[in-house]
């Protein structure tokens, strides 16, 4: 009886270690303090997805970085700006137009704010806070773009400027059909024309873009981005290039 009262102990302390373990959180403060940092360095946002309403968050992961984190506070209500009120939440990103952008996947009964990180360069660098928006705001997913093919290889998009509210920057994606991405921008005006940059304000776009093979199928992806990061509308649109 003696032999099987140690053998419980040692179960019950094993299970305690495990449990401290795994509700063990670490802050963005925490990690921020102990590393030198670059704030609003990670291009991310995150829309709610149009069958499931799961979480989608994106982020662009610069060539080279490494240990890529999730941050997230409890609530909409606490001080979203304090990293003291971000705890890290261990789920793994998967690639986004094979790679180019990475997607974190995640479901929710409540808004918050989230935060994105990797390291770079010696630094950690951290994104400007995303607010989620999934039940009061939810991402409206359509097909409403306009295409312009007067110019041969190189097409004309355009929409409906601030169509749902609280626009403040548009993400337009090219990619082929096999998902690559072939050119990634951001414009505040509601067109971009592939692959004209006169009205681009920042570009994603790593490698120069293919001129368009006529009479293929492509892919158009718009993002209707919010000032606090959160996706208001998606446009995705196929076409064929002529």
């Amino acid at each position: 009886m003696q032999k099987w009262n140690y053998i419980l102990f040692f179960i019950l302390i094993i299970t305690s270690c495990s449990d401290a373990d795994d509700t063990t959180e670490q802050t963005l403060a925490v990690y921020a303090s102990s590393n030198n940092i670059e704030t609003g360095a990670v291009i991310a946002c995150a829309a709610s997805d149009k069958d499931t309403g799961a979480i989608l968050t994106f982020f662009y992961p610069e060539a080279g970085a490494t240990n890529i984190r999730f941050y997230e506070t409890k609530n909409v209500q606490v001080d979203h700006e304090n990293y003291a009120n971000y705890n890290q939440v261990l789920i793994n990103s998967e690639p986004f137009f094979n790679g180019h952008l990475g997607k974190f996947t995640q479901s929710t009964s409540n808004e918050k704010w989230v935060i994105i990180t990797f390291e770079l360069d010696g630094e950690v660098k951290i994104s400007n806070p995303i607010r989620i928006k999934h039940l009061t705001k939810p991402t409206v997913w359509t097909k409403d773009v306009t295409v312009n093919k007067a110019t041969s290889k190189m097409p004309i998009f355009s929409w409906t400027p601030n169509a749902v509210g609280d626009n403040a920057i548009y993400f337009q994606v090219i990619s082929d059909t096999q998902n690559n991405l072939l050119s990634g921008t951001y414009t505040y005006q509601s067109s971009f024309q592939y692959y004209n940059t006169n009205n681009v304000v920042l570009n994603v776009t790593t490698k120069t873009p293919p001129d368009l093979i006529v009479g293929n199928t492509y892919n158009f992806t718009l993002m209707d981005v919010s000032i606090d990061n959160w996706v208001n509308l998606v446009i995705t649109k196929s076409f064929s290039a002529q």
